[in-house]
This record gives C-alpha cells, sequence and structure tokens, in this order.
C-alpha cells in the first residue's frame, strides 16, 4: 500500500495564491460590471446566430437575398397584450464586411385586443451602406409602410428589398403570416455598446 506524501499547510497556501495568481487573462481587470455586459452581448450574439440559421432552414430563399446585404440585425422581442400592447427587446446589427457589431434595444406599444404574451424574432437585411448606417446611427421607426417590408408570404416570401429594407419575424411555429412592425422602435444600447 503505498503511502499519502504529507504537504504542509504552508505550502498548500502558497500553491493555491500561486495558482489563484494565475487567472485568465480575460478577466484580469474587468469589473463585474463589464463581464455582465460581456454575458449579455454572447447570449445576444448566440441567439442571432441561431435565428439566422433557422431562418435559412425555413426559407431558402433568404439565404440568397441574404448573401446580396451590406448588413443584418436580429432582435428578440417579447410583446404583452392585456387591453394595451407593448414589447421589448434587444438585438445586434452587424456590418458584413467589417463584422462590426452594434447592440441595439427594440419596443414597441399600442392598443390591442388580446390577453396574453409573445415572444418571437425580427430579422433585418440592409440592402445598402446607408440604409444600414442610418438604421444604426439614427435609430428607426417602423410605420406602416414598414408592413411592405415583410417577408409576409411564409416559405414562399418575397426575395427584394423595400426601400432597402427585407424583414421577417419568426415564433415557434416559424415565419409569422401578415405580421405588422409598425409602431416599433429601434435604437442603440449605450451601455452593451460601452467599452470599458
Amino acid at each position: 500500500m503505498r503511502k499519502l506524501a504529507v504537504v504542509p499547510v504552508g505550502a498548500m497556501i502558497i500553491a493555491m495564491t500561486l495558482v489563484m495568481g494565475q487567472a485568465p487573462a480575460a478577466f484580469a481587470g474587468k469589473s463585474a460590471r463589464q463581464l455582465k455586459i460581456e454575458a449579455k452581448r454572447a447570449q445576444i450574439d448566440e441567439e442571432a446566430q441561431a435565428a439566422l440559421k433557422r431562418l435559412f432552414a425555413i426559407n431558402p430563399k433568404a439565404k440568397g437575398l441574404f448573401e446580396h446585404s451590406y448588413g443584418w440585425a436580429v432582435f428578440d422581442n417579447l410583446k404583452l397584450a392585456f387591453g394595451i400592447s407593448g414589447g421589448g427587446g434587444h438585438g445586434v446589427a452587424v456590418d458584413i464586411r467589417t463584422g462590426k457589431r452594434i447592440y441595439m434595444k427594440m419596443g414597441t406599444a399600442g392598443i390591442g385586443f388580446g390577453l396574453g404574451g409573445q415572444k418571437y424574432q425580427v430579422i433585418f437585411f440592409f440592402q445598402d451602406r446607408q440604409t444600414f448606417e442610418d438604421f444604426v446611427n439614427k435609430g428607426w421607426k417602423a410605420d406602416a409602410a414598414a408592413k411592405a417590408a415583410l417577408g409576409s408570404q411564409g416559405i414562399n416570401a418575397k426575395t427584394t428589398f423595400t426601400n432597402g429594407i427585407a424583414v421577417y419575424q419568426l415564433t415557434k411555429k416559424g415565419l409569422m403570416l401578415n405580421a405588422d412592425i409598425s409602431g416599433t422602435k429601434y435604437w442603440r444600447d449605450k451601455k452593451l455598446n460601452r467599452a470599458e
């Protein structure tokens, strides 16, 4: 039977101190607030990639439109209706050429009939640089005309841009038919874009 080596308590404390002192560089000097921001960004990025993958699986034509886009954005939204409807969420807009990411918020409010909540994702493709930059830098409010940009035919959704934008909405059941994003605002999230 082999004997266990006895390590003096002092030596153990020194060894543990050295190991703890070798924390990963990624965490060195970062505040709890910055780590929380990075975790939120990572979650938004992961959900956005999953939404794009799901959209392309449901509607292969959307992949072709994506490949001709200057940029894209994906938002997760939770909409609640209790006589008055309202909702909000977060998302990310990405310049395809540079890979730069701008984290954003969305919000909507209105008068509606119904009770309960609905979670869905909104996916934007931007035809050109100006349309993309206006969206991320000036913010954007969808009006009634925005409905024309929606891929409202489900799997057979059109593969063109309207006023430089194409929009898709996904629910758990798939592409939303006759969806309406009017009254929804999109703007930069100052906190998530802050570099510390």
